[in-house]
């Protein structure tokens, strides 16, 4: 019965949609080129989810319809093109030259370990380990038996740069990997100190960008390799990570054994080069989203985007503020995207009902990710503004005034 309402409307919605691609097929129509430009797809009104979780996000309407194309087999070469397109895109966004993107069917987690599987032969890896998903890549070098240094820093307060190059000083690393934006609580890591230590120690650097990318500018002249996803900043659907390489970087694997048969990264590039098609099937229809979130991007410049995110993030500061719930970080340190919040100090609270009371009214919202510290997390990223903020913190003090918080 939970949620009966909202489910009951989506259905209602999505049973006019195929009833109108049936009547379509019945009438003996061929399916339009392109359905977005369908007048009756462009009034078809699905319900608005606001999504303030971290990814997968509240993605624009046009980007939504942008899936719903005629059936197309991946080897094609239209197919191809449209690949070749989303790749190309992908690296003008970064900053640097000499970058060529590598696409892979999977989760930001598939990219990360795209990467790192590939490097890892004979390789010493320090990893900046400060967050959940830093975390991870030391999980993932493990389970390949990796030669990895654990570099442990504060989840909350800033990364002790002083320590990190005595570290440095004492051992050669052939690369550090990092994450920019830690998805978990949003710290915002220096990612051009991090870039300029390793360029002076002469390490490669990894960063995982996925909280990050479309919305912060990032310069990779000593970023090696760069992973992010299809459904974050880019406000894609989920389903497609991605990774910026620098070439020379990229071809110096080349002669690497591959750890991995699905995730090997250069054999994934070359493939590519040689036949524009991926080496397995890929997600077809999110890459046609993705491809329309990135004219959406380009339209809207990173610049910009980052400063409706920002605006989001300040409502939002200012209605915790109100409420006297505090942050888990200091605002300086804060990436502006994810913003990690203690959990109201309350014996009525239970975070899953406060996240049903908030479903039921559109917005969904995220349990913290660091077992020391009770949070959750409100993520301001993906096609909303500041005013979805401002009705996300009206509904959220209803359920406050309910559980007799004030």
């Amino acid at each position: 019965m939970k949620n009966k309402k909202i489910h009951g409307k989506l259905n209602k919605n999505f049973k006019t949609f195929f009833l109108f691609i049936l009547s379509l097929l019945l009438k003996g129509k061929k399916m339009p080129s392109n359905l977005k430009n369908s007048n009756t797809l462009n009034h078809l009104q699905l319900p608005r989810n606001v999504l303030l979780n971290p990814g997968p996000c509240t993605t624009t309407h046009s980007v939504k319809m942008a899936q719903i194309v005629p059936d197309i087999c991946p080897r094609e070469k239209e197919f191809g093109e449209v690949m070749h397109f989303v790749m190309q895109k992908l690296t003008d966004l970064a900053e640097g030259e000499n970058l060529v993107s590598v696409l892979f069917g999977g989760s930001g987690t598939a990219g990360v370990e795209a990467v790192l599987s590939s490097i890892c032969h004979n390789q010493k890896i320090l990893v900046i380990h400060n967050g959940a998903y830093s975390k991870r890549m030391l999980s993932i070098l493990k389970t390949y038996s990796a030669n990895v240094f654990n570099f442990e820093s504060s989840y909350i307060q800033p990364i002790d740069f002083n320590n990190l190059e005595n570290i440095l000083k004492q051992n050669h690393f052939n690369y550090i990997c990092c994450v920019h934006n830690e998805t978990g609580t949003g710290l915002l890591n220096d990612i051009q100190k991090i870039s300029d230590l390793a360029h002076q120690y002469h390490a490669e650097l990894v960063v995982d960008a996925m909280s990050s990318f479309a919305a912060l500018p990032i310069n990779m002249q000593n970023i090696h390799f760069l992973i992010a996803s299809s459904n974050k900043n880019i406000q894609g659907m989920p389903g497609i990570s991605f990774i910026i390489c620098q070439k020379p970087s990229l071809e110096k694997l080349k002669n690497i054994p591959a750890k991995s048969f699905y995730l090997d990264l250069y054999a994934q590039y070359t493939y590519f080069n040689q036949t524009k098609q991926l080496r397995f099937t890929p997600p077809v229809q999110t890459i046609y989203a993705l491809k329309q979130a990135i004219i959406e991007l380009e339209k809207e410049t990173i610049i910009q985007r980052y400063a409706r995110y920002a605006k989001s993030w300040q409502t939002l500061i200012n209605g915790l503020k109100d409420f006297n719930l505090k942050c888990l970080l200091p605002l300086e340190c804060q990436s502006k995207i994810i913003t990690a919040i203690y959990e109201p100090q309350n014996p009525l609270y239970s975070f899953d009902e406060m996240h049903d009371f908030l479903y039921q009214k559109g917005f969904t919202i995220y349990p913290g990710k660091i077992n020391d510290y009770n949070t959750f997390r409100i993520a301001n990223i993906g096609d909303i503004t500041y005013k979805d903020i401002q009705n996300f913190l009206i509904v959220l003090k209803d359920y406050l005034i309910k559980i007799h918080y004030f």
